[in-house]
């Protein structure tokens, strides 16, 4: 038997499986598939994955309804497969203060991808409706699971954790392509790459046919490694004169972190801290012209703290600035009670002076705040950060001007997983700053994660990305995605390094998501012309 006939027998074993097998194998497939994301990055397991996905929706034909249900379904546990090991990490936060929330902790890991989910299931069973049988419905399942995943980035509020696109971050050549596609064309290639080799199994007249859509797909990967190796070869990195960054990690337990009791302590620690000398000719914060910490650095109100503030402004040397993340309470009249707050980005001179203020737009659902608050409190439920009436969001993403460096564009956590709103239309920054706490996920496969999420911005926009984190990973990336340097997961200690500078707008940052739309619309139209002409021949 050669290979091609025993290839041909396993799908055909694929198509035919029905029932509890069918469900099993979508959800192997699934977990197959997060080996392709950070820290693993073995994107070729795909290979294997998206074809038993195809073969899988071919076998959904047999179901009432044209294989709709059955074709959704499928989709549904092969995302389950995918989201529980790629988001495991989530129920360490429950742990954080255990006695109110560990009971939660198999309703957050089990709960959130069983919602996410249904827009895998959404995708499958958009494919479908397409399908056709022949190579087209390749295409036919990029372009709905693109749709599927474009919705899970903005549908209640949206979490587009994890999107298919990100399996092509690394080789960083590869990864390249998204400042002309951004993400969810990413995404879009991806599903039509990997899915390819399940076409070899169609009955055509001409067996080289059936090999012309996975050399093709293999080709493309090629033209993306050389397009990616071009592009990067004509933007080394060069670095903003002046501007001299000092990222300070202090690998803080989150109990710590929010006890107010152990706000000298915590102020103790951060002072040293940034003081440090990073080798023999080090200075400490005085060779810095950038001092950044990172999220919801105190556990107080910074700038009702007087002696915090004057304990900044004497470590601060003149011409040094500090960026640091802290709540911030809304501006009430005197003894007012502070029951909501700001999840903030602070800019403060070096004599105390509060020179700009971001607030973050994009709470976290669960964690900065409830969806229908009020109800929820009233039942007795509360976010993670136990903020009474949740987080206050931001107005407007603004940027930050920082004196001896170019404007800055403020991202806090997970804002930075978000492709289509990092951006600002009235001016382009110079850079972007992450500021995060993922010390809330431990050493876990989460903090990587969010990294590779927050460097293809860095790709997408041509804006080097500096990212301050609690425990890790704390890193300054050029407008390519090189990481020129980090500072490792749950290390404590401080990175000195310069400001990259950026390169001019991008492909995707001047069309922001119209070039991966196109490729989807022309995708749904060859689909829908190829089953129209197979029905009127």
């Amino acid at each position: 038997m050669s290979a091609f006939q025993r290839l041909r027998q396993i799908a055909l074993a694929i198509i035919l499986t029905w029932g509890w097998k069918r469900a099993l194998l979508a959800m192997a497939c699934g977990a197959l598939s997060v080996l392709a994301l950070a820290p693993f990055n073995a994107w070729p397991v795909l290979f294997v994955t998206f074809p038993v996905m195809v073969w899988l929706i071919d076998g959904a034909g047999a179901g009432r309804y044209g294989g709709v249900p059955a074709a959704a379904l499928t989709g549904y546990w092969f995302g389950l497969g995918y989201f529980v090991p790629g988001l495991y990490w989530i129920g360490y936060a429950f742990f954080v203060d255990a006695d109110v929330f560990a009971w939660l902790t198999p309703f957050a890991v089990l709960g959130l991808p069983a919602y996410l989910s249904i827009f895998a299931a959404i995708g499958f069973a958009l494919a479908r409706l397409l399908w056709t049988k022949d190579a087209t419905r390749i295409l036919a399942l990029a372009a709905s699971l693109t749709v599927g995943e474009w919705l899970r980035g903005h549908v209640l509020t949206g979490f587009p954790w994890n999107a298919f696109g990100y399996a092509l971050s690394e080789p960083l050549a590869l990864a390249q392509t998204a400042s002309l596609i951004g993400q969810w064309g990413m995404t879009f290639l991806t599903v039509a790459i990997f899915a390819s080799p399940a076409v070899l199994i169609d009955r055509t007249r001409d067996r080289s046919l059936a090999w012309r859509v996975p050399a093709g797909a293999i080709a493309l990967l090629v033209v993306m490694g050389i397009f990616g190796a071009i592009r990067m070869s004509l933007h080394p990195t060069t670095m903003v004169a002046g501007a001299r960054l000092r990222l300070m990690q202090p690998n803080l337990q989150q109990d710590q972190k929010f006890n107010y009791s152990a706000k000298a302590e915590v102020m103790k620690k951060y002072l040293a801290l940034s003081d440090r000398a990073s080798g023999p000719q080090s200075t400490g914060v005085s060779a810095a012209t950038i001092l950044i910490w990172p999220e919801s650095a105190f556990p107080f109100f910074l700038t009702r703290e007087a002696d915090a503030m004057a304990q900044i402004a004497e470590l601060l040397p003149k011409g040094t600035v500090l960026i640091t993340g802290s709540v911030r309470a809304p501006d009430l009249p005197p003894g007012t009670p502070i029951t909501r707050a700001y999840n903030s980005i602070y800019v403060i001179d070096h004599d105390g002076t509060v020179l700009a203020v971001y607030d973050k737009l994009h709470l976290v659902p669960f964690g900065e705040f409830l969806p229908y608050q009020g109800l929820m409190e009233k039942i007795g439920f509360e976010q993670l950060t136990r903020m009474r009436g949740g987080f206050i969001p931001g107005t407007v993403r603004h940027v930050l001007p920082v004196p001896g460096a170019p404007p800055a564009l403020p991202l806090i956590c997970y804002e930075a997983i978000f492709p289509g709103e990092v951006g600002t239309r009235d001016e382009r920054p110079g850079w972007m700053v992450n500021l995060t706490n993922d010390g809330w996920f431990g050493i876990s496969t989460g903090p990587y994660q969010h990294l590779e999420q927050a460097r293809m911005r860095a790709i997408e926009l041509g804006l080097p990305l500096v990212r301050s984190a609690n425990t890790g990973v704390s890193a300054v990336i050029d407008p390519m995605g090189r990481i020129v340097a980090s500072l490792g997961l749950g290390i404590e200690g401080i990175l000195d390094a310069s400001l990259p500078t950026a390169i001019p707008p991008t492909i995707y940052a001047r069309l922001g998501d119209i070039p991966a739309a196109m490729l989807v619309a022309l995708a749904v139209i060859l689909a829908v012309r190829r089953r129209v002409a197979k029905r009127h021949p």
